[in-house]
């Protein structure tokens, strides 16, 4: 079978799941990722051969792709923040808007011209304490995350790209206080209520974990509010808590942190949703 065979096979197989711009980007993933040819290549070789092991490979990838399992566990990683992170269905799938919320950081505290210490709660793969580490060269970086097997897909990360992070297992609505003062805490914490179910995709909802994306409806904010208390205790006196928020709970999110002394304030991402939230002691 030829690479041009098998594009045409591709897409007739799932032309019924996906929209065609998905199924460009899934192809030429699933390209560089078993052929290691890049989206030029494949335009330049359309009639090179590839192997049966190599059919084989992406037989197995449209019969998950058709159950609507998502392209970056199949291919086991994903790009973030221009680099590259192992994935597994034990993680979140990082995204764009935590890129937006990391670069709110960094606008901050870029010029700092100090040590930081910085604390991440619920680190997942590890995306955002490792950008950090990477940004702030010399800041002192931990993270927090309740699943074992989170925290050592993130430290393979963390190894993947030479940075030192102090990972630590722990349910963040435990503890009643920090083991520190800190100058930055930040979190992406679970925000999504049951009844917003109904507006994600099947990708999300399937192979997603459920542990690091849903809330009760009675109680949607209840990490922020512990995140918060433990944040008026532990925060340094010029430090800063960063938020990644549920879009349709941004007014209710900013009066919860401020009703711990904190001034806050929401930012939109690049859709013009409220997504980010910044609180700073008064």
């Amino acid at each position: 079978m030829t690479i041009s065979q098998l594009k045409d096979h591709f897409f007739e197989t799932l032309k019924e799941e996906f929209p065609g711009h998905e199924l460009q980007s899934f192809f030429f993933i699933l390209t560089e990722h078993f052929l290691n040819k890049s989206r030029l290549d494949i335009a330049l070789e359309p009639e090179l051969e590839i192997s049966n092991e190599q059919q084989a490979d992406f037989e197995k990838a449209i019969l998950r792709l058709k159950e609507h399992e998502p392209v970056q566990y199949i291919t086991g990683k994903t790009e973030f923040f221009g680099l590259e992170f192992k994935v597994d269905k034990n993680v979140l799938i990082p995204r764009p808007e935590t890129e937006e919320l990391i670069n709110w950081i960094l606008d901050d505290h870029k010029e700092a011209g100090k040590e930081l210490e910085i604390l991440d709660i619920g680190t997942g793969s590890g995306c955002i304490p490792i950008c950090l580490a990477k940004e702030l060269k010399y800041s002192q970086v931990s993270t927090i995350d309740v699943s074992s097997k989170a925290l050592r897909l993130a430290k393979i990360n963390a190894d993947l790209h030479n940075v030192s992070v102090n990972f630590i297992q722990q349910d963040i609505l435990e503890p009643s206080c920090l083991d520190k003062k800190y100058d930055i805490i930040v979190s992406n914490p679970p925000y999504v209520r049951e009844l917003e179910k109904n507006k994600m995709h099947k990708n999300v909802l399937d192979f997603e974990p459920a542990l690091a994306l849903y809330v009760k409806d009675h109680d949607p904010l209840l990490f922020y509010e512990k995140i918060s208390r433990l944040a008026e205790k532990s925060l340094a006196k010029t430090g800063t808590l960063y938020f990644e928020i549920n879009q349709y709970l941004g007014k209710e999110t900013k009066a919860l942190v401020e009703k711990f002394g904190f001034e806050a304030e929401l930012k939109k991402d690049i859709f013009g949703n409220y997504r980010m939230l910044k609180a700073i002691k008064t």
